[in-house]
């Protein structure tokens, strides 16, 4: 039987990741990242990876059709990148896409690839850190038979063969609904990051955080990998005195607020969960100084400066 091959391009946290699963799974991954040296210590570490100094290696080490895919950040390393390989592929090869791409994009690219006979996917992963031992969740989109001839690997990614992936429909639709459940995943953990900072404030119940976490872990309907993850933490430190309350947002919370404005649809918990990481950025701290200064002026309320 013949050894599944794909080209990786792009060993972050996730790609890399990504490259190592596959290789555990038997198939043979020819890795480049920008930096060799990356690719090159996944490749002591993984002897079913190869790793290459260029994307042209790449390409020419897979035999056709071939499977080229991409973890790179959204917009123009991503963008880059897809130019660069339409150039080194050949009719009937596919391309993925499997980054916290825009569904838009997503669907004006394969339209693109395909005038050069060049099959697009793409593919939204979920997983994290995590998803190394415990599989990725991942959604496709992309014409049947370009995602049946994905199937194998998407089988190897995903936590088990036969769950943990869909076909989701036509192109674009893999990072839309990505995109979806990444604003889904805001509002969660907007909701938890309120409720456990409300019980912190009413201190004089000594309410213990790591202990309540770990409760609502068992049979409560709010038990999920993210209170998981909140009661690991909790249980090492409450009080996250050493933590920037600085939350950074990616470019999939943006777009769902956006596609609910577009399609009129109510999404008031997502919006606002996105809202309030804005507000974590210091982009709230003008209004809040604007807020402080009317209240003094039709109230004479007195106004705290810098450093009081």
């Amino acid at each position: 039987m013949t050894q599944l091959q794909i080209g990786m391009v792009g060993l972050g946290r996730m790609g890399g990741n990504m490259a190592k699963r596959l290789a555990r799974g038997g198939v043979r991954v020819l890795a480049y990242n920008r930096s060799f040296d990356v690719a090159q210590r996944l490749a002591g570490e993984e002897p079913n990876i190869q790793a290459c100094h260029s994307l042209q290696e790449a390409v020419a080490g897979l035999a056709a059709p071939r499977v080229l895919w991409l973890m790179l950040p959204a917009g123009q390393a991503t963008e880059v990148a897809i130019l660069q390989a339409a150039a080194l592929l050949s009719p009937g090869d596919i391309l993925v896409d499997g980054a916290n791409g825009y569904y838009k994009e997503a669907v004006a690219r394969a339209a693109q690839l395909s005038g050069q006979g060049i099959r697009f996917v793409d593919v939204g992963v979920s997983g994290g850190i995590w998803g190394l031992d415990n599989g990725y969740c991942l959604m496709a989109g992309g014409e049947d038979a370009a995602v049946g001839a994905l199937t194998p690997f998407l089988r190897v990614l995903a936590p088990v063969a036969d769950r943990g992936w869909l076909h989701a429909g036509p192109v674009g639709s893999g990072h839309f609904v990505k995109m979806v459940h990444n604003g889904i995943e805001y509002g969660m953990m907007q909701a938890f990051a309120e409720g456990f900072a409300l019980m912190k404030a009413k201190s004089e119940f000594g309410l213990d955080l790591a202990a309540i976490a770990e409760l609502w872990r068992h049979s409560s309907v709010v038990r999920s990998w993210l209170l998981d993850l909140t009661a690991d933490f909790l249980q090492a430190d409450q009080q996250l005195d050493a933590i920037s309350p600085f939350v950074a947002d990616s470019g999939e919370g943006r777009w769902t607020a956006l596609e609910a404005v577009e399609q009129g649809v109510p999404a008031p918990v997502m919006s606002l969960a996105l809202m309030m990481r804005f507000a974590t950025q210091g982009k709230n701290d003008y209004a809040a100084k604007l807020l402080s200064m009317m209240r003094k002026g039709f109230g004479g309320h007195a106004v705290q400066g810098k450093g009081e």
